[in-house]
């Protein structure tokens, strides 16, 4: 595991603004603002001020090139690579796979429906058919799957009380009172933001390491995973797929995660689903053809795309966490008063 040094400073927060400190207001104002118009989630992205907006290097990311489709309208796919400490063993490996354009000509071979869509060479288990890799990649530990956080991002009294296992579901219903990103979550400990990107906490009880914290990325829609065989094999990052349904999230820790799809999901998640087991195509004619896989940063640069996501730390994305997780706009009738982390996607747009 690699070290988070710091997660303290502007944490967004993905809470209800009534557990917050409000300014008392006579009864005539509480009849006016309920009067008024909120802005939707969506609003509140577009009305985000410039400064709130992050740009993603070039070289963080992928362009995958498909066959087009049947009315010969071309098909692309934008894939952003996770950050360090995340994954970095496996995100090494697909750059050097990219600069090698190992995926031209091969194809994607499984759409398994309400979960994921998967890539990489049909013939990889025979050996004698098998696309050869290029020299040089890592073989990744499964340590990889979670990076240490350290106990530098809370204050002493709040890592007490999470270093507290026992205590884990009542420091939970605490959340709302919390001023960071921590949102409640079923599979860990919290759910948070960091860098723009869905993160789960937990505890780490080695006994090398106690009671220090740990994170990893989740299985949120459009997240891009590595498959890989039975452990304690992890996957080279040839094998990949993404998440085209309800968030598979048993499936964190387990695999690794290397980053996420931020425009041309719908190129993946429309594909008609395989007929074979577990969603695989039974037939070659079946599978969709990859022309390219690059790294933006190789594109000529008048040809490269610019992207932004909503800067985590940001009030904007404050505003807009919290108006998903608490709808006010005038098409609902009554608040879900929550979110899970996967509720909350993150907003990336093209740069202007």
């Amino acid at each position: 595991m690699r070290m988070i040094h710091t997660l303290a400073a502007g944490f967004a927060l993905a809470l209800p603004l009534s557990a917050q400190e409000q300014p008392a207001h006579s009864a005539s104002e509480a009849v006016a603002q309920s009067r008024t118009p909120t802005p939707s989630p969506g609003e509140i992205v577009v009305a985000a001020p410039a400064k709130d907006w992050v740009a993603i290097a070039p070289a963080d990311l992928l362009v995958m090139t498909l066959a087009p489709d049947r009315d010969g309208k071309p098909r692309q796919a934008i894939i952003q690579l996770m950050p360090s400490p995340f994954s970095q063993g496996w995100v090494g490996n697909i750059r050097k796979l990219a600069a090698a354009h190992w995926w031209d000509g091969l194809s994607i071979n499984r759409v398994q429906d309400n979960y994921v869509v998967q890539w990489g060479d049909a013939e990889a288990e025979d050996k004698a058919k098998a696309k050869a890799v290029p020299s040089g990649l890592n073989a990744v530990s499964a340590s990889e799957y979670t990076a240490d956080l350290g106990t530098t991002y809370l204050d002493q009294s709040s890592v007490a009380a999470f270093a507290n296992l026992p205590l884990r579901k009542a420091i939970s219903h605490q959340f709302i009172g919390l001023q960071t990103s921590l949102v409640r979550d079923p599979y860990a400990i919290a759910g948070l933001f960091w860098q723009g990107w869905p993160l789960a906490m937990g505890i780490w009880s080695a006994q090398e390491n106690p009671n220090t914290t740990i994170a990893w990325p989740v299985h949120c829609y459009g997240m891009v995973g590595v498959g890989r065989d039975l452990a304690p094999d992890t996957g080279s990052g040839a094998e990949l797929y993404t998440v085209i349904g309800h968030a598979p999230r048993h499936l964190d820790r387990n695999i690794a995660l290397v980053g996420r799809v931020v425009e041309g999901i719908e190129h993946l998640s429309s594909l008609p689903r395989g007929s074979g087991a577990l969603g695989f195509y039974e037939r070659a004619e079946q599978r969709v053809p990859i022309v390219s896989i690059r790294l933006v940063s190789a594109v000529p640069a008048a040809e490269q795309p610019r992207f932004q996501y909503l800067g985590t730390e940001s009030e904007s994305f404050a505003r807009y966490a919290d108006g998903r997780a608490n709808r006010r706009d005038p098409f609902f009738n009554v608040p879900a008063g929550g979110a899970d982390i996967c509720n909350i996607p993150v907003p990336v747009r093209r740069a202007p």
